[in-house]
């Protein structure tokens, strides 16, 4: 049944969803990567299709939106509402780290974040939110075999963009977090309350140590190795 969120009817969704956050970014996949393609959703504008790989197998991409609250919701209702298995995030990130540069692809091993997102658990800890191992060692086999520059690690996921603090990155690298993004750790949590997969795949899109960063065209569509990544991982989950 349709949801306050989306509209899709129960089997319109693959066992195996491709979420990038961007909407126009889930059409260019579909456009370069999937044919006999079918719309699902568009509340809100965020986009979901289902289609065929060029290896006839069924997958989904839906958009995330921005920021944890936003994943939190799509991924939620994905794994309770709709029979999805398997959540790839594929997005983009700054580098924290002088050794990964602008679009060497990230595989997000674990998160971090700087959100409240864990007090609704009451817990009296920290929780390691962390990748399902069995998606992350399958794109690790895809990079191998493909040979693009990829570092496995940490990434820290923010709840805010523009920090009023332009140094505390810095705490983070020291720390060996690979870099930041905005949605990995609700994700993760999602997929470990139930009990289903999920791997975040980044492509290296601004640095914060080296000067440079990609246009918004590059971010946009510029990112085509990291997307052959996650739909040939995604075909062994489909």
């Amino acid at each position: 049944m349709p949801t306050p969120h989306n509209n899709a009817e129960k089997g319109d969704f693959a066992k195996v969803v491709l979420m990038p956050g961007d909407p126009n970014r889930a059409q260019w996949i579909v456009d370069n990567f999937l044919h006999d393609v079918k719309l699902v959703n568009s509340v809100r504008g965020i986009l979901a299709f289902t289609g065929y790989t060029s290896n006839k197998k069924r997958i989904s991409v839906m958009a995330s939106g921005m920021g944890q609250p936003s994943i939190g919701i799509y991924s939620s209702e994905l794994y309770s509402e709709y029979g999805v298995e398997t959540i790839i995030r594929v997005g983009t990130c700054g580098s924290y780290q002088p050794e990964i540069n602008l679009k060497d692809i990230l595989i997000c091993a674990g998160s971090c974040t700087d959100s409240n997102w864990m007090s609704q658990f009451k817990l009296n800890g920290t929780y390691s939110a962390l990748a399902s191992y069995d998606v992350l060692e399958t794109a690790v086999s895809v990079l191998k075999n493909k040979k693009f520059p990829y570092h496995v690690g940490n990434i820290f996921s923010a709840d805010i963009f523009y920090d009023y603090d332009r140094e505390i990155w810095k705490k983070w690298a020291a720390l060996g977090v690979m870099g930041v993004e905005m949605e990995s750790y609700a994700l993760y949590v999602q997929a470990a309350y139930h009990h289903k997969r999920a791997l975040t795949i980044l492509t290296v899109t601004d640095n914060f140590v080296k000067e440079g960063k990609l246009t918004a065209e590059e971010r946009q569509t510029g990112l085509r190795n990291m997307i052959e990544v996650a739909v040939e991982t995604a075909e062994k989950f489909a």
